[in-house]
């Protein structure tokens, strides 16, 4: 049995646009590593500043900038500060564009409630670096104003200063940001991640080298009805989830006719 091609892209295509235009409802429930970097972030008393890499780029926004997005939602309503940067080039502009959206929605000045350090190069070498001075690793914001210029940084030095790093990454710089930050500065950290990598993350999870994950679009949408503020990812569960179903039905006609067609050439 074999299926036209284009009859599954035509099926794909139909499967994906049909519950956004309707916009089907699907309930969210959340897990508890999801619950986990929720409730950590609400920990943090007003003024705090937190540092946030965004460590992807734009093939895999559709999981992690909803993310982004959800996370400074929270962190602006409380009145947390938000060092952006990146380990990625391409990070930072993502990381911009989010911000901008946020920081316009809940009146948030730049300098004052949020800085974007930027792009470095050398990952375990600017980890370690901001680890005893962050101005040693960037000592200009992206636009090239001097940090001491930037009220956000007034007695933020290094990780001491820092109470929660997160790290929103679609590779392994989350390795970097463990074994040097965490294990070796003590570094509190939060990560979002794509849902393929969430299981290689898990250990970190479990081991407590980070307090709290979340993983791809469910996690995303997890964290929308957390903030009580559903959105990208809330309506594109429904699509994913009916994806999900139809791979495993094209699977199942699949091996139903593999067994099928050898069951006939044994018989002939």
């Amino acid at each position: 049995m074999n299926i036209n091609r284009r009859i599954i892209y035509l099926l794909v295509a139909v499967v994906v646009t049909v519950p956004l235009i309707i916009k089907i409802a699907m309930p969210v429930r959340v897990s508890p590593p999801v619950q986990l970097a929720y409730d950590k972030l609400d920990e943090l008393k007003p003024g705090s500043v937190v540092l946030l890499s965004t460590d992807y780029e734009a093939g895999t926004m559709p999981e992690l900038y909803p993310m982004t997005i959800a996370i400074l939602k929270h962190l602006f309503s409380r009145d947390i500060k938000v060092l952006l940067m990146s380990m990625y080039a391409l990070g930072v502009p993502i990381g911009t564009m989010a911000l901008d959206e946020v920081a316009a929605e809940y009146d948030k000045k730049y300098g004052e409630d949020y800085a974007i350090l930027g792009f470095k190069p050398g990952l375990n070498v600017v980890i370690v670096a901001m680890g005893s001075e962050i101005r040693d690793a960037f000592p200009t914001d992206y636009a090239g104003t001097p940090l001491e210029d930037l009220p956000v940084m007034k007695g933020v030095d290094n990780y001491d200063d820092i109470p929660i790093l997160i790290d929103l990454c679609s590779g392994s710089t989350l390795d970097s940001w463990v074994m040097f930050a965490q294990a070796r500065f003590g570094q509190r950290i939060i990560a979002g991640c794509t849902a393929v990598m969430a299981t290689s993350f898990y250990p970190y999870l479990n081991a407590g080298q980070i307090e709290g994950l979340i993983g791809g679009l469910k996690g995303a949408a997890e964290y929308e009805k957390l903030i009580e503020s559903p959105a990208v990812a809330t309506s594109g569960m429904p699509a994913q989830s009916f994806m999900h179903i139809l791979i495993l039905v094209l699977i199942i006609i699949g091996n139903i006719s593999f067994f099928i067609e050898r069951r006939r050439k044994r018989r002939s």
